[in-house]
């Protein structure tokens, strides 16, 4: 299967995105050192594609050939140089997350491949001003103040930083604070009476207008909006937009330079004027936050992170710059690390679930000979190959389980007894009904009816039975699920006796609750495929914490049992003794639903837990059903 890679490869042809994607999964299970260079070309010709085509769904594609090549790079590092300078031109990319999965791959590869380190931080440099979303900004910040480590690389970072900032300050203080937001809101000329009024004045795109008449044409109203892209260094045009966390990065990395440049540069007066230069541009984003321009001020996190940068190049420490410089590589040298790890784990514990033993016979149904059997023996093979494809063929240990799945309908004392065993596989319900007569009457025209509440559609209609006295039958229903939501199947069951055919009896049923445990399974996905769709998702659920465990991450393994989902948080972020816990957990249902929960949690002086649980959903029924469960389980006590 290994030699026919290309071959699978083909299919990417195919303009359906979902056949692309269980394409590439296909081949990258099938790489091997001998056949990865072939498939990485064959990729970076997919991008290429990507880029001249005008196809609708380009940008989704081009994300799914970066994910390939970072798994390629990643499994065999060789391959990195060929595709990395390729990738870095799709910095600049309209699809956010295709961007993202861009930076993020040459984050981690110029940090494995310290061979291509110079090379990479040039390119970057040299494409940085093509950048157009804040999130990949603030990695591409935080990678050239990593890795910018000779005289030049540091300069040449700065230089790059200040040119995609403009020119300072952001915003100039009017006499008449009513007048400069006109000014800038204002897209009539202005004439050179106004340019020669002495009064500063805003431009749409974030430039200012200085007050000599000669700059008539400068504030002439510029076709651009505040915050555009193209003609405007891309970092001005995100701040002036209001975003101040890009600008506390943007700090953040420039303080990391003057430290290096402290470091490389032997001329003092040089380090001087870059330091104060940065400690202007710091001061004006300041200005820019407090100032009436925009709509929302500076958010205090980011204010604080900024005055902080501020304080620490007015008087630097050895201490200080240790952290600065080499704790913050360190920590992302072992997230990698860990990540690695725990990938590793995974394949280990996929490799040891072996689903046939070496001597197990292999069943061709086709092939077997059919002489010999009955129409009912061939039918029970049909059967069997059937529960087989559908996995309704359980493990030995699944068969103590089986048990708790037997619901009781009716009491005891009445004369009919009726009990379920509830059989749930994916988009079926199988409910098989045992009634028993307990009168000495033989009841006549029973029938089973049934009702639903929910995403749940009775395919059969109820039958009518004879039952004799104090015998039993064997009753099935088959229910189909359409969605990811807790259902209630109830009805009763009617009957008439043999001593009174006119006068009809009807025993309730209890209701049957299908728990949305069944449908749902652990997964993973990456930090910024789960934050992605946070922010996508508009169904959330919000459920206060109220459980008797006091222990946080005892709590959080409660609830991931509880939930039947998968902590995304890594072990190592949870380690430690602090009074709080924040994790985020993810499981994906039969029918292709995410669910996401994020658990907060704090422990009081008292020693009882406090916080909220938050799920989110592309659907209600998810979100609703989960809250539910959450709160059922979440005491402790089951």
């Amino acid at each position: 299967m290994v030699e026919l890679v290309m071959d699978v490869l083909r299919a990417l042809s195919s303009p359906n995105l979902d056949i692309r994607r269980k394409t590439l999964d296909i081949a990258l299970e099938l790489i091997t050192p001998r056949n990865v260079d072939e498939v990485v070309l064959m990729l970076k010709k997919e991008v290429v594609k990507t880029q001249s085509g005008e196809l609708e769904k380009n940008g989704e594609y081009r994300q799914m050939l970066v994910q390939a090549i970072h798994t390629c790079a990643i499994k065999f590092p060789e391959v990195a140089s060929t595709v990395v300078h390729l990738l870095m031109d799709f910095l600049g990319d309209t699809n956010v997350a295709s961007a993202l999965d861009v930076v993020v791959f040459v984050r981690e590869i110029i940090e494995t491949n310290p061979k291509l380190r110079v090379s990479i931080i040039t390119r970057l440099l040299d494409t940085f001003y093509q950048i157009r979303a804040a999130r990949v900004c603030s990695c591409a910040l935080w990678i050239i103040g990593e890795y910018c480590l000779s005289l030049s690389e540091v300069e040449s970072g700065i230089a790059t930083i200040k040119q995609c900032l403009g020119d300072l300050p952001f915003y100039m203080a009017a006499a008449e604070e009513g007048e400069a937001q006109d000014a800038s809101k204002s897209s009539q000329p202005v004439n050179v009476a106004a340019a020669s009024s002495r009064r500063p004045a805003i431009l749409a795109d974030g430039t200012y207008a200085t007050q000599s008449a000669a700059l008539e044409t400068a504030m002439s109203p510029p076709t651009l909006v505040q915050g555009s892209l193209t003609s405007v260094g891309n970092l001005r045009s995100l701040i002036l937009s209001g975003d101040f966390f890009l600008g506390a990065v943007v700090a953040c990395a420039l303080t990391k330079l003057i430290l290096r440049l402290e470091e490389v540069q032997p001329s003092r007066v040089e380090v001087n004027k870059a330091t104060t230069q940065a400690l202007l541009i710091m001061v004006s984003m300041l200005q820019l936050g407090q100032s009436p321009v925009l709509p929302h001020p500076i958010d205090n996190d980011s204010h604080d992170r900024v005055i902080l940068c501020i304080r620490l190049l007015s008087n630097t420490g050895d201490e200080i710059r240790k952290i600065w410089l080499q704790s913050c590589r360190e920590s992302f040298v072992k997230m990698l690390a860990e990540k690695q790890l725990q990938e590793t784990e995974e394949i280990k514990a996929k490799a040891q679930i072996s689903h046939a033993q070496p001597d197990d016979l292999i069943d061709f149904y086709h092939l077997k000979s059919r002489k010999g059997m009955s129409q009912l023996e061939l039918e029970d093979e049909v059967q069997d190959d059937l529960k087989r494809a559908t996995g309704e063929f359980t493990k030995d240990g699944d068969d103590a389980n089986k048990l708790n799945r037997i619901l009781q309908l009716t009491g005891f004392s009445d004369p009919v007894y009726a009990e379920a065993y509830v059989t749930v596989h994916h988009y079926d319900i199988v409910l098989d009904v045992t009634v028993i007569n307990r009168t000495k009457d033989t009841l006549q025209n029973l029938c089973l009816e049934l009702a639903t509440m929910g995403d749940l559609k009775l395919v059969e209609r109820p039958q009518n039975y004879t039952l004799a006295p104090e015998s039993s039958k064997q009753i099935k229903a088959n229910i189909k699920v359409s969605s990811t939501e807790t259902g209630v199947i109830f009805g009763n069951i009617v009957y008439e006796t043999s001593s009174n055919v006119l006068e009809r009896t009807v025993v309730v049923l209890n209701d049957i609750h299908i728990d949305i445990m069944d449908y749902i399974s652990p997964a993973s996905c990456a930090d910024a495929a789960f934050r992605t769709m946070w922010a996508e998702f508009e169904w959330e659920n919000k459920v206060a914490i109220n459980t008797v465990i006091q222990d946080e991450k005892e709590f959080l393994n409660h609830i991931i049992k509880s939930t039947n989902m998968k902590c995304l948080t890594p072990p190592s972020a949870l380690e430690g003794e602090c009074g709080f816990l924040a994790a985020n957990l993810y499981a994906k249902s039969v029918f292709g639903e995410d669910a996401l929960v994020n658990v907060s949690v704090e422990k009081q002086v008292d020693g009882k837990l406090s916080g909220y649980i938050r799920i989110r959903s592309k659907t209600q029924g998810i979100a609703l059903s989960l809250g539910d469960k959450i709160t059922l389980k979440q005491k402790g006590a089951a």
